[in-house]
């Protein structure tokens, strides 16, 4: 199938066929109505969408490439598929354990897939719980990130980093189809604080964990699966998901987008 592409300043035509080559341009001027059909075909072709979202995350990459993002580098995964969700929305995070590039970066990411009483006791041995607990600026703890910022976790009987007062407890199904890990896309509900928007109420977004934050004081949004449960943190400087917004597309993508402009 052929794919047209015009030159709008010289006003010819040019014809491009699937295996690239290019064709030698026709002698003959298009007309202003050809070009303009040409452009309408083009970007039907190549489905250009100039949406809300896109505008928005246009606007964020001006305003937040030259920002300082550190991602704080431990011993559980996930970090990297977090880095290539701040690349898209044009910040280049820097991935550390350095404690002095985590206390003066703009924002800190504190992501993680992993189990707790291993990973407190990694960020115990290399000082990184006291810190995280010391930053001043916005902090964004993912999943696992967002278990450690709580008090304490059934998961290894694993004393956290107590920034919210909470704790963290293991799904127990209730009937046959309930199945654990909760894994896959649900909806969140009751949003409220700096990363959501009115419009993310009820949006799906990804999950994977066995251990849920019982709803409490520090609940910014609210996920039901078995019983209800905090989707999202947030006290003073800290907020968290215990959802992923860098799995969770363009929901996902707002939510990062709403953290960077913290």
């Amino acid at each position: 199938m052929k794919t047209i592409f015009c030159s709008i300043l010289t006003r010819q035509s040019y014809y491009f066929w699937a295996n690239g080559d290019l064709r030698k341009p026709y002698n003959k001027p298009a007309s202003l109505s050809q070009i303009t059909s040409i452009l309408q075909l083009f970007i039907k072709q190549t489905s250009i969408c100039h949406d809300n979202l896109l505008v928005l995350q246009l606007n964020i990459k001006k305003e937040a490439t030259t920002m300082d993002v550190a991602i704080i580098k431990y011993n559980a995964g996930n970090i990297y598929s977090v880095s290539y969700a701040l690349k898209r929305l044009g910040v280049e995070a820097t991935i550390t354990a350095d404690p002095e590039l985590l206390c003066k970066a703009d924002k800190v990411i504190f992501p993680g897939v992993g189990e707790a009483h291993t990973t407190m006791e990694h960020l115990k041995e290399h000082n990184l719980d006291t810190i995280i607990k010391g930053l001043k600026q916005p902090v964004l703890g993912i999943c696992l990130g967002m278990q450690l910022m709580c008090r304490h976790s059934e998961e290894g009987d694993a004393n956290c980093l107590g920034i919210f007062d909470t704790e963290v407890k293991r799904f127990i199904p209730q009937q046959h189809m309930d199945k654990v890990p909760h894994m896959g896309w649900n909806t969140i509900t009751n949003v409220k604080g700096g990363l959501f928007n009115k419009q993310l109420e009820n949006k799906f977004v990804y999950f994977v964990h066995s251990y849920y934050v019982p709803v409490n004081e520090y609940t910014a949004a609210t996920t039901e699966y078995i019983l209800p449960f905090s989707a999202s943190l947030h006290k003073d400087n800290f907020y968290a998901t215990q959802f992923h917004p860098e799995k969770s597309g363009s929901v996902g993508e707002v939510i990062l987008s709403n953290f960077l402009k913290l």
